[in-house]
């Protein structure tokens, strides 16, 4: 089921997304929901980021060979920061290069979105709290993550958290997932979760440990190697398999 977050006269609402239509439901996606008569040609609605949550998980260098293109070794456990709620946008909406920074990369990631509060979920069982999975882009302000030696203002810029287009909630995680970002057409990114260093039901057991997850929270897993730098007029497009696509235009910001 595609689960999507559409923009109403009377404020945002759910969907659930057949073929090539939008069907509104009648509650959040967090509960019990049924199908309303309300439909809407997917392409006439516009689509937003498909959750705002209560905080960002993200895990840093999570494919090897990500972590060896910026110099560091694996991990030997997850490496988590986070982001604000404020650097969540849409699909379509506009990535905004900050004057403060002179290099704004893409990452590519495969999002998991928490369905319902967790606190120390064992491994075993964390993929049960587990709604869904969307695409996402963890921009980051290069120059600032290196030169302030932790990530917080480097990665937490609004419209640094680009979400979308819609939850998938019925994706074989245990198979590699393909995940690829494009810059203008060219493929920049080509990866796949295979070759994650710490997989789906790790993340969540860690991150529940240390914090109560809840419903709508994201998790982002991380990204592959080919991170690069986006320029105003780019469009950048990040490519889950079995997710969908993610496409925002760059502009500098005013």
């Amino acid at each position: 089921m595609r689960l999507a977050r559409v923009a109403r006269p009377d404020g945002p609402c759910f969907g659930v997304v057949q073929g090539e239509y939008v069907v509104l439901i009648d509650s959040h996606p967090f509960g019990p929901f049924a199908l309303t008569d309300q439909v809407a040609p997917l392409e006439k609605v516009r689509l937003l980021a498909p959750v705002i949550p209560s905080k960002i998980f993200c895990v840093g260098q999570n494919y090897a060979a990500h972590a060896a293109e910026l110099g560091h070794e694996a991990p030997p456990e997850p490496l988590i920061f986070s982001k604000p709620a404020t650097a969540v946008i849409g699909p379509g909406d506009d990535i905004r290069l900050p004057a403060l920074s002179d290099r704004v990369d893409h990452e590519a990631e495969l999002a998991v979105v928490i369905g319902r509060l967790t606190r120390k979920v064992p491994v075993a069982d964390a993929l049960d709290s587990v709604l869904g999975y969307t695409c996402a882009n963890d921009v980051t302000a290069r120059d600032l993550q290196l030169r302030d030696g932790q990530w917080t203002r480097a990665k937490g810029f609004d419209t640094f958290c680009p979400l979308g287009p819609w939850i998938e909630t019925e994706l074989d995680i245990a198979a590699g997932l393909a995940v690829r970002c494009l810059v203008n057409g060219d493929v920049q990114q080509d990866g796949t979760t295979a070759d994650l260093i710490f997989d789906i039901p790790t993340i969540v057991s860690y991150c529940a440990a240390f914090a109560t997850l809840l419903p709508g929270d994201i998790l982002l897993t991380g990204t592959p190697a080919g991170v690069g730098p986006l320029a105003a007029g780019d469009t950048v497009d990040v490519e889950v398999e079995g997710v969908g696509t993610l496409s925002n235009p760059v502009m500098a910001d005013t």
